[in-house]
C-alpha cells in the first residue's frame, strides 16, 4: 500500500467516525493506520502533505495572529424573541420577494470562523472578527477532527461558514483538567471554545476535544447551487460536518412550529444552542432581499428563554474554597433543567440568601445560568409551611475547624486555619514564592505531589524532607532532589519580613511584613504585642492588627510557628533598625525605570536613611523620584508642586558620588 492510499483509508475512517458518527473499524485498527503513516512519512519527511492526518497534532506556536479581511462580510443576524416578531419577519419577507421557502436549523452556541480551500486543499481559516476583519487561526482548526483537510471533490475555490465548538464531554473532561492542573475552570462550553481556538500553541487546542458544524457557503468556484438546502448537502458531500437538523418548510408558521419542537428537545443534545434560525430557502430571494450593514433581511434567530423549575430546598451545605471562602451551596430535590439533573446550586453568600430570604425547606424555582451554571433565583413563598429553618453561616471552618470570619465590608467569609486540607496547597505554594521563602523549585507540581503522597500537611513539614523522599516523586530524580532539599534548608535564614509575609496572614503584604519585622524585630513580640500597638504601626490599621491577632490566636497556626521553630528557621529580624537619618520623616515615590537602581534597592536605600517610600503621590509626598517612562505619579507630582529629582540627586542626597 503506497502512502497517498493509506492517507485516503485514514480520511475515509476519519470521516465516518468525526463527522458522520458511524465508525466502521475499532480503535485500535484506527490507530494502527496512522502508526504506519507516521512510520513512513518518519522514513521520509518529503512525503508529508498539507492535508496528511498527521497534521493536525498541533505544534506550531505563534509569536500572534495574523489579521484576515473577509471578502464576504461574515454578518450576524437580528434576534427574535416571540411568535410576533418571527410573524412580522415572515410578512416581511412575502411582502418584499411573495411566497418563500424557509429553512430551519439549530442555533449553535460557539464561535463562528471561516474556512478556505484552494484546489480542494484546506489553506486558511479565521475567526469572524468583527465581521469585516478576523484572525488568522489555521494552525488551530487544523486540529479540529471534523475539519477536512483535503476536499471529496478539487473545487478550484470553496470559503464555507461555521460554528465551533466543544461538545459537553468534551467541555467535563477539560474542566476535571483544570481542577487537577489547580487552574480556573471554564464557566461554558462557549467560553472553553473560544479560549481554545484563541491559543497560540496549536497543541492546546489539539487537545481541547473542539468540534465543527458547518452551516453556509460564503463563496464558490466551480459549482452552483439555487437553495440553501442544496448548499448544505453539497457541503455534506463534500466531506463537512454539517448543522444536524435543518429542515425545510413552505410556510412561515410551519417553520415556527419546528422552531419550537427544536426548543422542546435541546436538552437531549450533547452540545449547547441558544436558539433556532429560521432562513429563506431560495439564493435569489436572498439577494433581492438583501442585507443592513451588519445583518441580512433574509433570516432571524430566535432566542430561547432560560428553562426555569422549582424544587425543594432539602438543605444548604457549605463548601471551602482554594482561598479560604465558605460558600453556600443549595442542595436540590433532584430536577432535570436544561438537559441534565440539577441537585445543587450556588448560594453565592450569606448576603444572597438573606437578600432573597431562602430557607431551608424552600420551594425555590432555579434555571442554569447561560444553560450551563444552576442558580436559585428566587423562593415560592406562597409553597411554606412553617417547616422552612433559617441558615447561618458556620462560626468554625467545616473543613478544618478554625475560626471563621468576615471582615466588615466583604461579603465573603473566611477559614482563617494555616493548615485547612480544602486550601493546603495555596498555602504551601504561597510560602515557598519568591517574596516569601524563596525556595526554588518547589512549585505547584512537586506541591500536589507531596501533599497526594502525605508526605507534607503543613509548611513546617518542608523542612523534614528528605531526599530520598524527594527522589520517588515524578519528573525530580537525585539532582533535583538534592537541590531542592538544599534550598529548603537555605530558606531557615531568610528574614522576619519574609517569612510574616509566607505565613500568608491577610493583609499582611510583603511590604508589611517588613514594616513589622522593623518595628517587633521578632517573631514572638508581634505575637505577644497589642492589637492597638500594631495598629500604630506605618500602613497597618486597626484592620490589618486584627488580622494578625486572629492568625496568632488560632491553635493550628500555632502549631505551624512552632513547628517552624523547632525546624530551626530564623524569627529576628535581620536588617538594621531604622535610625534618624538625612531622610527621616521624609515620604518618597519612586516611577519609572531608574538608570540602574532597582526600586526595591532605591526604596532599601531611601529607608535606610528614615524615609519612607509610598505607593502614591499626594500633598504629603516630599520627593517623587523619577526615572525613564515615568507616568501618571509624575504629572501628578508636577501638578501638586511636588518635587521631583533623579537616580542621581537622590544618591547626592544620600552622600554617594557616583
Amino acid at each position: 500500500m503506497d502512502i497517498n492510499e493509506l492517507r485516503d483509508i485514514i480520511n475515509y475512517h476519519s470521516r465516518k467516525y468525526y463527522t458522520e458518527d458511524e465508525p466502521e473499524i475499532s480503535d485500535f485498527e484506527y490507530d494502527a493506520l496512522m502508526s504506519e503513516l507516521k512510520r513512513m512519512e518518519a522514513e521520509d519527511p518529503s512525503l508529508i502533505t498539507p492535508d496528511s492526518p498527521t497534521q493536525r497534532i498541533g505544534g506550531a506556536i505563534l509569536e500572534g495572529f495574523e489579521e484576515v479581511t473577509h471578502q464576504v462580510q461574515m454578518q450576524s443576524l437580528n434576534d427574535v424573541f416571540s411568535r410576533e416578531e418571527v410573524m412580522d419577519f415572515g410578512r416581511r419577507v412575502a411582502e418584499a420577494v411573495g411566497e418563500a421557502e424557509y429553512v430551519t436549523e439549530l442555533k449553535i452556541d460557539g464561535l463562528s470562523v471561516s474556512l478556505e480551500y484552494r484546489d480542494g486543499l484546506f489553506f486558511r481559516g479565521s475567526t469572524r472578527g468583527d465581521g469585516n476583519v478576523g484572525e488568522d487561526v489555521t494552525e488551530n482548526l487544523r486540529t479540529v477532527r471534523s475539519i477536512p483537510l483535503k476536499l471529496a471533490r478539487p473545487l478550484p475555490y470553496l470559503e464555507v461558514r461555521g460554528e465551533v465548538f466543544m461538545p459537553h464531554k468534551s467541555f467535563e473532561r477539560l474542566n476535571r483538567l483544570q481542577e487537577e492542573r489547580e487552574q480556573k475552570p471554564f464557566k461554558n462550553p462557549r467560553n472553553a471554545a473560544a479560549g481554545s481556538l484563541r491559543q497560540l500553541d496549536s497543541r492546546i487546542a489539539a487537545e481541547r476535544g473542539l468540534d465543527i458544524f458547518v452551516f453556509n457557503i460564503q463563496q464558490m468556484e466551480g459549482l452552483e447551487v439555487a437553495t440553501h438546502s442544496e448548499g448544505i448537502a453539497l457541503l455534506a458531500e463534500l466531506g463537512f460536518k454539517t448543522i444536524p437538523i435543518k429542515r425545510v418548510f413552505p410556510t412561515i408558521d410551519e417553520a415556527f412550529e419546528e422552531v419550537l419542537r427544536i426548543g422542546e428537545s435541546r436538552g437531549g443534545l450533547d452540545f449547547d444552542i441558544d436558539g433556532a434560525v429560521i432562513k429563506v430557502n431560495s439564493l435569489a430571494q436572498r439577494e433581492a432581499l438583501g442585507s443592513t450593514a451588519k445583518c441580512p433581511r433574509w433570516a432571524a434567530a430566535y432566542k430561547f428563554p432560560a428553562e426555569r423549575k422549582e424544587t425543594k430546598l432539602l438543605d444548604i451545605a457549605v463548601q471551602v474554597g482554594r482561598t479560604g471562602v465558605l460558600t453556600p451551596n443549595a442542595v436540590l430535590e433532584p430536577v432535570r433543567l436544561a438537559g441534565t439533573t440539577v441537585s445543587r446550586a450556588t448560594l453565592h453568600n450569606i448576603d444572597f440568601i438573606r437578600e432573597k430570604d431562602i430557607m431551608i425547606g424552600d420551594t425555590v424555582v432555579v434555571q442554569k445560568a447561560g444553560d450551563i451554571i444552576p442558580e436559585v433565583l428566587d423562593v415560592v413563598k406562597a409553597k411554606r409551611d412553617g417547616s422552612e429553618r433559617v441558615f447561618e453561616m458556620p462560626a468554625r471552618c467545616p473543613v478544618c475547624g478554625a475560626a471563621a470570619v468576615r471582615e466588615e465590608g466583604e461579603a465573603a467569609v473566611r477559614c482563617t486555619g494555616g493548615e485547612c486540607p480544602a486550601q493546603l496547597a495555596r498555602i504551601i505554594i504561597h510560602f515557598a514564592g519568591r517574596d516569601a521563602m524563596d525556595i526554588e523549585g518547589l512549585g505547584p507540581a512537586v506541591v500536589n505531589q507531596l501533599l497526594d503522597r502525605g508526605l507534607i500537611h503543613s509548611a513546617a513539614d518542608l523542612y523534614s524532607l528528605k531526599a530520598e523522599q524527594l527522589e520517588e516523586l515524578d519528573k525530580m530524580g537525585k539532582k533535583s532532589a538534592a537541590k531542592l532539599v538544599a534550598a529548603i534548608g537555605r530558606s531557615k535564614e531568610r528574614d522576619l519580613a519574609n517569612l510574616l509575609f509566607a505565613l500568608g496572614i491577610r493583609h499582611v503584604g510583603s511590604r508589611g511584613g517588613r514594616q513589622l519585622a522593623q518595628r517587633f524585630r521578632t517573631l514572638d513580640a508581634l505575637i505577644t504585642a497589642p492589637a492597638e500597638e500594631i495598629a500604630a504601626v506605618e500602613d497597618m490599621g486597626d484592620v490589618t492588627a486584627a488580622s494578625v491577632k486572629n492568625y496568632f490566636a488560632q491553635a493550628q497556626n500555632m502549631d505551624i510557628v512552632e513547628g517552624l521553630r523547632r525546624a530551626g528557621v530564623n524569627f529576628d529580624c535581620l536588617e538594621e533598625a531604622p535610625s534618624e537619618g538625612i531622610f527621616t520623616g521624609k515620604i518618597f515615590v519612586l516611577t519609572g525605570t531608574l538608570p540602574s537602581l532597582k526600586r526595591a534597592d532605591a526604596a532599601a536605600l531611601i529607608e535606610k536613611a528614615g524615609g519612607r517610600v509610598s505607593g502614591s503621590v499626594s500633598k504629603k509626598t516630599d520627593f517623587v523620584v523619577a526615572g525613564e517612562d515615568a507616568g501618571s505619579k509624575l504629572d501628578k507630582a508636577n501638578a501638586l508642586g511636588v518635587t521631583v529629582i533623579d537616580e542621581a540627586e537622590l544618591m547626592r542626597k544620600l552622600g554617594v558620588r557616583s
